[in-house]
């Protein structure tokens, strides 16, 4: 039986197993499972390879991403010029464990945008500077979007929240939450952003698939902006690593 993954912590909010599980039963995969690995530490990862020797992958959310690099083997390019991995491929040499790094979130991202753009959306706001953040400014640069980085820690990124105001919102026609704020179970809370200024031209996407719905999402319909959620990325994503665990070593 080969095992694959997900590390995190915590892990409630997330589909994956569920979406594996569907995969396997569907494609009548009967020699794959697909099993949540919740790490309080990212130290703990070695431990949990130890233990789990028949572990062929695994995928990284928050607050790894950037974190489990470190005891990688090997980077894939995209993953290296991100900074950031959300797919772990493990393959044996000699008996030797190899981990190489992927990051299939900035084209599950891309791609998942790409339906919904129009000509006038050319510029986006970037909430949050973490893992997924790298990805998203990354895949949006790549497609020739001109991006402003948001965060609580104003000298980590381009503006802090505070700084967000009607010119910035008018001047970026795509808004994307890149952080973990609104995810189950807090549905109560939401980037602080001022989304009286937001119109219909707006497209805003929430990162975050679990609840469906978000507050910063309802926030944005309040002012007839378009909005998606995470679902689809999350599809693509993890479509794109599966292909790359089962892809024979070069």
């Amino acid at each position: 039986m080969k095992v694959y993954g997900l590390i995190g912590y915590p892990l409630g909010h997330s589909f994956s197993v569920n979406y594996f599980a569907e995969k396997f039963a569907k494609e009548n995969i009967t020699d794959s499972k697909y099993l949540n690995f919740p790490i309080e530490t990212i130290e703990q990862l070695p431990l949990l390879l130890d233990t789990n020797p028949a572990l062929r992958g695994l995928n990284v959310t928050i607050p790894y991403k950037e974190k489990v690099i470190k005891f990688l083997d090997n980077l894939d390019d995209t993953a290296e010029r991100i900074g950031a991995v959300n797919t772990i491929k493990i393959e044996k040499d000699n008996g030797k464990r190899i981990l190489t790094g992927f990051n299939t979130d900035a084209p599950g991202f891309l791609n998942s945008l790409k339906p919904y753009l129009t000509p006038e959306i050319t510029s986006a706001i970037i909430l949050g500077t973490g893992g997924a953040s790298k990805a998203i400014s990354y895949a949006l640069k790549s497609a020739g979007f001109s991006i402003t980085k948001v965060s609580r820690q104003k000298e980590k990124a381009d503006a802090g929240y505070k700084d967000i105001d009607a010119k910035m919102i008018e001047n970026h026609h795509l808004i994307v939450n890149c952080s973990p704020i609104g995810t189950f179970p807090n549905v109560d809370v939401c980037p602080d952003i001022p989304y009286n200024f937001l119109t219909p031209e707006h497209l805003v996407f929430d990162l975050v698939y679990n609840p469906e719905l978000t507050l910063f999402m309802k926030k944005a319909m309040e002012k007839g902006a378009k909005v998606l959620n995470g679902y689809q990325m999350l599809i693509n994503q993890a479509e794109e690593s599966w292909k790359i665990w089962n892809l024979e070593s070069r």
